[in-house]
């Protein structure tokens, strides 16, 4: 597998206070890795620092051997925390937008994808509960052919049956030669889908691992993750 992002001692501080303290790791085509740690430990900072949101780093971020700007944007899918869609739009002008804004979005799948999901083509995003609108946004962004999808929290307002027909409909849809970094506190939920994870501690990475390798210990991800981060509890 080729490398899609490669990070070296990354190093990002808010005045005195170091977020990320020299992460360094590769991501590689056709992996789908979870981003796992407590709020406050850096994963959000990272996320903006790949997405090209937070520039004033130190160390080198190289997506597709370039570092984050335009040409990283064309082939970076990202989902945020929160919607970044006006609240006037319903489904039917999101997917007109995304097929506007983006070449290698497939405005059909999407259509059909939002049908089979039970979304609303023509409720207001506004008027929709938080499921409902996380389930829209996930679809646009995972109905693109990108090369490097980044998801931030993308299941936290499901239920438990929404949560695994979404993570069946992103195995099923996303690019499969692509890279899949997904940053999420629900562990349980959504490790089956994990080839590797990679654990943040205090903004330095604690843990960089094959899921395999994990559960030939006779533990699951959620194991290792409780381990790591027991203090927090």
């Amino acid at each position: 597998m080729n490398e899609t992002v490669k990070v070296e001692y990354l190093f990002k501080s808010y005045g005195k206070k170091t977020v990320l303290d020299g992460i360094s790791f590769e991501l590689k085509a056709g992996e789908i890795v979870g981003l796992l740690g407590p709020n406050g430990s850096g994963k959000t900072t990272l996320i903006k620092i790949l997405t090209g949101l937070i520039k004033d780093h130190k160390g080198s971020v190289l997506i597709d051997g370039e570092a984050p700007g335009v040409h990283t944007k064309e082939i970076v899918a990202f989902l945020p925390d929160k919607s970044y869609l006006p609240d006037w739009m319903k489904p039917t002008d999101a997917i007109d937008y995304f097929a506007d804004f983006y070449k290698d979005f497939d405005k059909a799948k999407a259509t059909e994808m939002m049908q089979r999901f039970g979304v609303d083509m023509n409720q207001r995003l506004k008027t929709m509960s938080k499921g409902q609108q996380e389930k829209v946004n996930l679809i646009l962004v995972i109905c693109r052919k990108a090369k490097v999808y980044i998801l931030d929290e993308p299941l936290g307002g499901l239920d438990p049956a929404s949560r695994s027909a979404i993570l069946d409909f992103i195995l099923e849809n996303y690019s499969k030669d692509a890279t899949m970094l997904l940053s999420t506190h629900l562990v349980n939920d959504v490790e089956r889908v994990f080839n590797r994870v990679l654990m943040i501690n205090n903004g330095s990475l604690v843990v960089n691992m094959p899921v395999e390798e994990i559960r030939e210990t006779g533990k699951s991800v959620e194991d290792v993750f409780k381990e790591v981060f027991a203090y927090v509890w």
